[in-house]
């Protein structure tokens, strides 16, 4: 029979995650089971619950691993400045003064940004120029106006990529929803109220878990726009489908959906549709199946805004260490209903 100790050993020689340290007698270091180092004799390793066990028993921290996070701490405020600089930019800063700024070099400073965003400096600022034509369209500016706002220096470049900033042309964008009704129906749910919005091409909105006025606050300021349409009988068998997939979720929530976004976005909202129920995948592993491996900060970022939550499933999204971080209605729920979809599907 197992002990403690050999679990955990093995969890070291696979390099998982975990919440304990190992120490190397012979080195005299500790380290996370994750640390990259070439593996050591077990007979030379002794287990610690924390950092302060371990140096109170005279070991000091990895220097490979960081065990106690200090490298990540001052990586992370560095990278946190360069981006509160990039938000606050008119234009795009060149990389040369973004590693100026934190004191590394231009490499060094690269390679850090990219490992904590998933991005490179360039690509984060395109992403806050894009946002900002996209808040100042959706304010209903126009469109030069919001083009210069944002800080591009001509119309013609942001229509030359409009889908790739976008999703949409910048005119459908700054409408918000003009000239559409959108059918609304509020009712009952596990989890609280639910809202289910749809347009003529399917659901534009999923939400629940909040009072009727804060989820249709959330429709509104998605289509500032448009004619919200409340307690539409044509959405009735819509909602009995998503109530049902609450209380038993055996399979995928098949909705006919009109999904708007960039088309970063919705690259993401479509291959989250393909995790099966009682599965999960990591942010990482989202962001290889789009092709896009080094994207791990703006693969989040989506499934942060996903509208359609349920159909498009981003709680079975988690992160590398298997913890449930963030979800928009809730962390519970989001570990309530992964536990249904396993149970469903055992």
């Amino acid at each position: 029979m197992s002990t403690l100790d050999d679990r955990r050993w093995d969890i070291v020689t696979r390099r998982e995650p975990a919440d304990f340290l190992y120490a190397v007698t012979t080195m005299g270091i500790y380290c996370k089971p994750g640390c990259p180092s070439p593996a050591p004799r077990q007979g030379n390793v002794r287990f610690f619950a924390d950092a302060t066990a371990a140096e109170s028993a005279g070991f000091r921290a990895c220097k490979r691993c960081d065990p106690k996070g200090e490298r990540l701490a001052i990586a992370q405020a560095v990278v946190r400045d360069a981006c509160a600089f990039i938000d606050a930019e008119p234009s795009i800063p060149s990389l040369d003064r973004l590693a100026a700024r934190s004191g590394y070099s231009k490499f060094h400073f690269l390679r850090l940004f990219r490992d904590l965003t998933g991005v490179t400096p360039r690509s984060y600022a395109e992403g806050v120029r894009a946002r900002r034509l996209q808040a100042a369209l959706t304010s209903g500016a126009r469109v030069a106006d919001a083009v210069a706002e944002a800080g591009f220096g001509s119309e013609s470049r942001v229509y030359e990529d409009t889908g790739r900033l976008l999703g949409m042309t910048p005119g459908a964008l700054r409408r918000g929803g003009a000239g559409e009704t959108i059918r609304t129906a509020l009712a009952d749910c596990p989890f609280g109220r639910l809202l289910v919005g749809a347009t003529d091409t399917g659901v534009c909105f999923l939400g629940f878990a909040e009072p009727d006025d804060a989820l249709l606050g959330d429709l509104r300021a998605r289509f500032p726009r448009a004619t919200i349409k409340p307690d539409d009988a044509a959405l009735t068998e819509t909602v009995k489908i998503v109530i049902g997939f609450m209380h038993e979720p055996k399979a995928a929530l098949d909705l006919p959906l009109d999904l708007r976004g960039t088309a970063f976005q919705v690259r993401v909202w479509e291959m989250l549709r393909s995790i099966p129920p009682g599965e999960t995948r990591t942010y990482g592993e989202l962001a290889r199946m789009i092709g896009n491996p080094a994207a791990i900060r703006a693969v989040a970022r989506s499934c942060a805004t996903n509208p359609v939550s349920l159909a498009v499933p981003c709680h079975r999204v988690v992160g590398a260490d298997g913890n449930l971080t963030g979800y928009r209605w809730g962390v519970p729920r989001k570990a309530a209903l992964l536990a249904a979809e396993k149970a469903a599907a055992t």
